[in-house]
């Protein structure tokens, strides 16, 4: 097996990925932030498959959590995150300081038209998000330049707006977006699972259930009443639902009527247990 070996500074991991290329190999990037669950491991486990060096990144970003507090109380497992990372034979792992991203004096932001897609959704109620993300995996693509970004199904509109800057800025980098990891309840697998007790997790299964009616139910109702069922399923003592639409894949807008759309998904995001769950399924395309 492949030891994995964790690399500190950006000065050594260039370095090292540089005779890499230089001798023809492939690299694969999965960019993430930690707190690593099985989720993760199936991005890892397709870098791994389709290029000759594989590498992750576990860096928990401050530029991108709009609440301080949530920064503070976020997971710092790296230990057993290098172990969990060794078992599928990941070459290298980034694990960089605030300082090895965003050096002092060194400008890190990044202007590219998003088309509003970081304006809706997600970024409507969690405001500067978006402007996080793309900033620290800008800054990741330049440290690293794979030849290849893995991204996961389950934070859509991170995955359409990375895509929205590898072309505004011709970045050459395939994305490749692997499908959502889910639980044997049909729960997608996130690292706040974990904090939900036994029961909430099991109450959670509605949300993966819910999507999977509005995609049977898709071609025998208006998406008004699509939207009418999906919120009556999903309205309980124990849940709070912040938003579900059907949505344009490509725009991220809401639609009215689904036959003027050939790409349409629906997404949702539900506090269970205090739990903030968001998940999303593709009703057509």
């Amino acid at each position: 097996m492949v030891t994995t070996q964790v690399i500190h500074s950006v000065a050594e991991l260039q370095s090292v990925l540089n005779k890499h290329k230089a001798s023809g190999k492939t690299i694969g990037f999965t960019p993430t932030m930690g707190a690593l669950h099985n989720g993760h491991l199936t991005l890892m486990q397709q870098s791994k498959n389709e290029n000759d060096i594989s590498v992750c990144s576990i860096y928990v970003n401050p530029t991108q959590f709009d609440k301080k507090e949530d920064l503070v109380t976020y997971p710092m497992t790296l230990e057993a995150d290098t172990a969990l990372v060794q078992t599928i034979g990941v070459d290298y792992i980034f694990a960089p300081n605030n300082t090895e991203v965003y050096p002092n004096g060194m400008d890190q932001s990044v202007e590219v038209d998003l088309n509003g897609l970081d304006e809706v959704l997600e970024g409507a109620h969690r405001p500067g998000h978006f402007a996080g993300v793309v900033q620290v995996v800008h800054r990741l693509l330049d440290i690293v330049q794979p030849h290849h970004l893995y991204m996961g199904q389950k934070d859509f509109q991170q995955f359409t707006i990375i895509q929205q800057m590898l072309d505004a800025l011709e970045m050459p980098i395939d994305l490749v977006v692997c499908p959502i990891a889910r639980e044997d309840s049909g729960l997608a697998r996130s690292s706040r699972n974990e904090r939900l007790s036994t029961l909430d997790r099991a109450r959670a299964c509605i949300i993966n259930q819910t999507l999977q009616e509005l995609k049977e139910d898709l071609n025998n109702y208006s998406i008004q009443a699509l939207l009418k069922k999906a919120e009556e399923r999903l309205t309980w003592s124990w849940t709070n639902l912040e938003y579900i639409d059907i949505i344009d894949g490509k725009t991220l807008l809401s639609i009215a009527k689904q036959e003027e759309h050939d790409y349409i998904v629906a997404v949702v995001a539900v506090w269970i247990g205090g739990v903030r769950l968001i998940d999303n399924l593709v009703l057509r395309r």
